[in-house]
């Protein structure tokens, strides 16, 4: 066997080992470490010094020898060395309580006299920290939030001698999110989150509630929806940053309060005609509301209220649509029920009661809305008359005349029934016919007409129908005056009874002629000297005309079936009267009278022509009267020239005319309302 070892150094570095240095030995293969602790002993086989024994207990005092082998053998153990193995790391537990802080605590380790703790960022950035205590637990603070950090720790004994230690990575929880707002959308119920990302955070929990109903949403953006919020709802909102050390302190809680829910238990009345009274239930979180009522001819309306109830006009006939909104900041309240109502049918209006005869009646009136069935109620007389029809007209038969009914429309609608407070009409059947006994003529235009009367607090009134028109007279007795009937007319006379009820049916009809009219129109047109030419209108219901000019000097006439009359034998310068009759077919004659009428001037005699200078001419002439002015005209082919003279004076000069014509030289007398004569001679110059 080969010689003893002797052992030069024998430590532990390591809690679970002692390591032992020695001289080696010759011939020696291998070596044999033994550690003994008094129970139990470890042997290890090693090739060559240092050499080192492992599963050893910490902090235990060992007795370590030494053996040399070979191929022959073991040698004795060494001289023993007694060594204690150092202390077990202690086991750390780590974690971060707040953003800025990380708290470590560990076990006691056995025979430990006190432990250090360092701290440093696992970035390399910043400086170490390192803490010594003997207690079980420290926290390190002031540390970055959000950052990672690397522990390492370990025990020493009483000689202060370290023993194992235990390295750790924690990082530091996230701060809490900032400006954090909540935009809620009204129409779809949701609110979407929004905040500044932080510092280490992974990600992001948004927690919505309201009472015991808690809405979260998580997500690793810097925003969050968060659907199917309830209406009339407050919320509060809070946000909370995570990563693996742990969620961070939750936000300030945001106050959301949502949409009011729409209004229920709605009901409509109509607490008076014409009113409609809509009511609801309060909602929660509504601070006002709206409400819409739309009529079925499109007008819409509303009323902005804080209260429960709105009042509205309404109208007979009408179907409403109403739909209530609450509000409040958040917005409108999703659309709730809409409701119709519809009103009660309009009373009839427009009454009229026109007669179709003595003993019948036609009853109309306006069409109301909403109303689809009419019903007409006739009493009086021997009983009631009933009528039912869809059109707005009734026709009330076999009634007696100048008897009282009272007659009542109703309207009906499907909808809403009957309008029962529709007021009946006092309506009276006409007057009985006249007879016209006997028709006088009292002077030209005036017809007197004479019936028997048989109605009680009737006025009669007689009618003459032509074609010129109609003319009435009215009386309360057994006659009256017809006045300015037209003349040239044939009429048809009639007498009707009027009451208040309405008018009978016409009496029979009698025929009457009134005397031809005069014409309107009545023209004179000297023709010649002594010819005059009238004419005139036609004079309605004449069928020949005769008409007179007289004067001192004589008369002249005529008779004809036409409208004009060539009279002959007229002198000039002098004044006539006209008169003209218009005769009918049955011989009924008028005088007529017309403005007096004066003949024409006469034409001047001793007409002469002299040549001027300068390309004149004088004209010469004789007046029949020194009184009648005149004028000299010439008419050529290059020209027309005329000459006035002065007062008192039979000639005037026209001059520059152009030479090489033949003109046409006419003396006339000049008057203001007449034309110019064109009978008067004509004279030649060239």
């Amino acid at each position: 066997a080969p010689d003893i070892p002797v052992i030069d150094q024998a430590y532990s570095k390591l809690s679970n080992s002692i390591t032992v240095e020695w001289r080696a030995v010759p011939g020696a293969t291998n070596y044999m470490l033994t550690a003994e602790d008094g129970d139990s002993f470890i042997e290890t086989i090693v090739k060559n010094s240092p050499g080192t024994v492992t599963g050893l207990k910490p902090a235990t005092l060992y007795r370590i020898t030494v053996r040399s082998i070979n191929s022959g053998g073991k040698s004795q153990p060494s001289p023993f060395r007694k060594v204690k193995t150092v202390l077990a790391a202690p086991i750390l537990s780590v974690h971060s309580p707040s953003c800025d802080s990380i708290a470590v605590s560990w076990k006691a380790v056995h025979t430990a006299a006190g432990f250090s703790v360092s701290l440093m960022r696992s970035d390399g950035l910043g400086r170490m920290l390192k803490q010594n205590t003997t207690n079980t637990s420290l926290i390190f603070t002031n540390l970055d939030p959000g950052t990672l950090y690397t522990i390492k720790g370990y025990a020493w004994n009483a000689n202060g001698m370290p023993g194992d230690d235990f390295t750790y990575n924690q990082r530091t929880s996230p701060t809490a999110p900032v400006d954090v707002k909540v935009a809620f959308n009204s129409g779809a119920l949701r609110a979407v989150v929004s905040w500044m990302p932080t510092e280490g955070a992974l990600t992001y929990s948004v927690t919505v509630s309201s009472g015991l109903l808690k809405l979260r949403c998580n997500t690793s953006s810097a925003s969050c929806v968060v659907p199917s919020l309830q209406c009339s709802s407050q919320y509060y909102v809070s946000v909370t940053a995570y990563n693996d050390a742990g969620p961070s302190e939750p936000t300030d809680a945001v106050s959301l309060k949502t949409v009011p829910c729409a209004p229920v238990n709605i009901s409509i009345e109509e607490d008076e005609p014409g009113h409609l009274l809509v009511s609801w239930s309060s909602v929660s979180l509504g601070h006002y509301y709206v409400v819409f009522v739309k009529s079925d001819d499109g007008l819409e309306v509303h009323c902005n209220t804080s209260y429960t109830q709105c009042h509205f006009q309404s109208d007979c006939g009408f179907t409403y649509f109403i739909s209530v909104f609450a509000y409040n900041k958040a917005g409108q309240s999703p659309l709730g029920d809409v409701f119709n109502y519809t009103t009660a049918p309009c009373c009839p209006s427009d009454f009229r009661a026109v007669f179709m005869s003595s003993d019948t009646v036609r009853v109309t009136w306006a069409p109301v809305r909403g109303a689809d069935l009419y019903e007409t109620r006739a009493a009086g007389g021997s009983g009631v008359v009933l009528c039912r029809d869809t059109a707005a007209a009734c026709t009330l038969s076999a009634l007696r005349c100048s008897t009282p009914y009272n007659i009542t429309v109703y309207s009906f609608s499907e909808a809403r029934g009957s309008n029962t407070s529709c007021a009946p009409q006092h309506v009276a059947t006409a007057p009985c016919s006249p007879e016209i006994k006997n028709i006088s003529k009292e002077g030209v235009s005036v017809i007197s007409v004479q019936w028997q009367p048989n109605n009680e607090e009737a006025t009669y009134v007689v009618t003459a129908r032509g074609e010129a028109g109609l003319w009435h007279c009215t009386s309360t007795r057994n006659s009256c005056t017809l006045m300015d009937l037209p003349c040239g007319s044939v009429f048809s006379i009639s007498a009707i009874a009027r009451s208040p009820a309405g008018q009978s049916l016409p009496s029979y009809s009698i025929p009457l002629e009134t005397a031809p009219c005069c014409p309107n129109d009545l023209t004179l047109a000297q023709v010649t000297q002594s010819v005059t030419n009238i004419s005139w209108s036609v004079g309605k219901g004449a069928q020949t005309y005769v008409t007179a000019l007289e004067s001192p000097k004589g008369q002249a006439k005529c008779h004809t079936l036409q409208t004009y009359c060539l009279l002959g034998c007229i002198t000039c310068g002098t004044n006539y009267t006209v008169s003209l009759r218009a005769i009918s077919e049955t011989g009924l004659t008028s005088s007529c009278s017309y403005q007096g009428y004066s003949s024409s001037a006469c034409c001047p005699s001793g007409v002469k022509l002299y040549r001027l200078r300068n390309n004149g001419i004088r004209v010469f002439w004789r007046a029949s009267d020194e009184t009648i002015n005149y004028k000299a005209d010439l008419h050529g082919s290059k020209g027309n020239f005329s000459c006035t003279p002065n007062s008192g004076l039979s000639h005037c000069d026209i001059t520059e005319i152009p030479c090489g014509d033949v003109y046409t030289v006419v003396v006339a007398p000049v008057t203001d309302k007449r034309p110019k004569l064109t009978f008067c001679p004509k004279k030649i110059y060239s």
